[in-house]
């Protein structure tokens, strides 16, 4: 008869719950991660990098409780800290970077969202997450409130601002010629 420490119930325990909750949110904080950063490698990398830090070390109180919000907002947090890095990293790069020939017309689109992009990462995390929500899962603002916990008055407040704050983000980026 084969004896069961209690430890390695536990800890099985724990790998399920982890699976359960990385099958039913991978794809979604994928997502998150494609509509901040634009690009779906690196949105692949983002998410696992969420999931890998889960899988050392203890799950937070947050997770257990809402593990859709709090894999949201891991996953918006995760994508600005990355565009944030590339942003400083770019620098480090080849000097061809700086003698491009001027851009064709999907170059230009392609330099829009990257301006873009640059704009989400320079809002305040919680600006960008009800951005992200609104306009690339196309959440309705009570939606909003209900998975991040708030009123739908202080979502719609906080998307009205969000939107006039990227606008002007954008307007600066487009006067420096996409120079920050």
């Amino acid at each position: 008869m084969s004896t069961i420490k209690v430890s390695d119930v536990i800890v099985e325990a724990l790998e399920q719950t982890f699976e359960e909750i990385f099958r039913e949110h991978y794809r979604m904080a994928y997502r998150t991660a494609y509509g901040v950063i634009g690009n779906s490698e690196d949105a692949d990398d983002v998410a696992q990098t969420i999931f890998l830090r889960l899988l050392h070390r203890e799950f937070p109180n947050d997770l257990v409780k809402n593990p859709k919000a709090y894999l949201y907002r891991a996953a918006v947090n995760e994508s600005l800290n990355f565009i944030r890095a590339r942003k400083r990293s770019i620098l480090t790069g080849d000097a061809e970077l700086f003698e491009a020939p001027e851009p064709t017309a999907d170059e230009s689109a392609e330099e829009i969202h990257r301006s873009l992009y640059e704009a989400v990462a320079k809002l305040n995390p919680g600006a960008a997450q009800v951005l992200i929500l609104r306009y690339v899962h196309k959440s309705s603002i009570s939606d909003i409130a209900k998975l991040l916990g708030t009123t739908r008055s202080t979502i719609a407040v906080s998307l009205f601002r969000s939107r006039a704050r990227l606008k002007k983000l954008m307007r600066a980026s487009s006067l420096s010629g996409g120079k920050s």
